[in-house]
């Protein structure tokens, strides 16, 4: 188990195609921000962002009964690392990131400035500097969440599924983001129907996230 590089080294070397050494080890490094801690897994090597005790994170991953691969996603260190941090959380999500395209997006978007939009009132709880464009039947949102990075969520109306859009709002959000920085993404696992509208958009599966929830 290693500690060294900031989260923020490790994501951006992720998104240009540079993962950890699948070496099935476990790497602790500090929290981004007191908002932000939680686990990735990538192939065969997992990060643990935490300000808890790098030990205290080794002996519990040493007990677990499981295959040594999943254990920082084992509900079990899940439930212990919720504990000890005093936080919750929803899901483990499918970790996504895609480049940034030039150009207009590829539908008609507005923003909606001072909006109060639910899905925009669940980002501002998670992200920074939150925007959000809506299209006839969703909308795209752009924000700042894990160690900076920009993140991005859709929403498709439900007589609008079916039809391509979320695909296209997905794909506009890969425009919308500023600086030339990569967007990321996270979708729950059993949401088929929203991975396969972010993977037809161009975002490539980088490993799995749980997100601990300040409460």
């Amino acid at each position: 188990m290693t500690r060294g590089r900031t989260l923020g080294d490790i994501l951006d070397a992720a998104a240009r195609g540079h993962f950890p050494s699948p070496d099935g080890g476990t790497t602790v490094v500090p929290q981004p921000s007191h908002r932000d801690a939680g686990v990735i897994a990538f192939t065969a090597h997992s990060v643990v962002f935490t300000d808890e005790d790098p030990e205290w994170v080794r002996r519990t991953l040493a007990v677990l009964d499981c295959d040594a691969l999943a254990a920082t996603m084992n509900p079990r260190f899940l439930g212990a690392l919720l504990d000890r941090t005093r936080r919750s959380m929803d899901t483990i999500d499918l970790l996504t990131v895609a480049t940034p395209l030039a150009g207009a997006p590829p539908l008609e978007l507005i923003e909606l400035v001072d909006a109060d939009h639910p899905r925009g009132d669940r980002a501002r709880k998670r992200r920074d500097d939150v925007r959000i464009w809506a299209a006839d039947g969703g909308v795209v949102v752009l924000g700042r969440g894990v160690a900076g990075r920009w993140e991005t969520a859709i929403e498709v109306d439900e007589g609008c599924r079916h039809r391509g859009l979320g695909r296209a709002l997905a794909t506009a959000a890969r425009h919308l983001v500023p600086d030339g920085q990569p967007v990321w993404s996270q979708q729950a696992a059993g949401n088929a129907r929203s991975v396969r509208a972010f993977q037809a958009a161009g975002f490539r599966p980088v490993g799995a996230e749980a997100l601990l929830l300040d409460t």
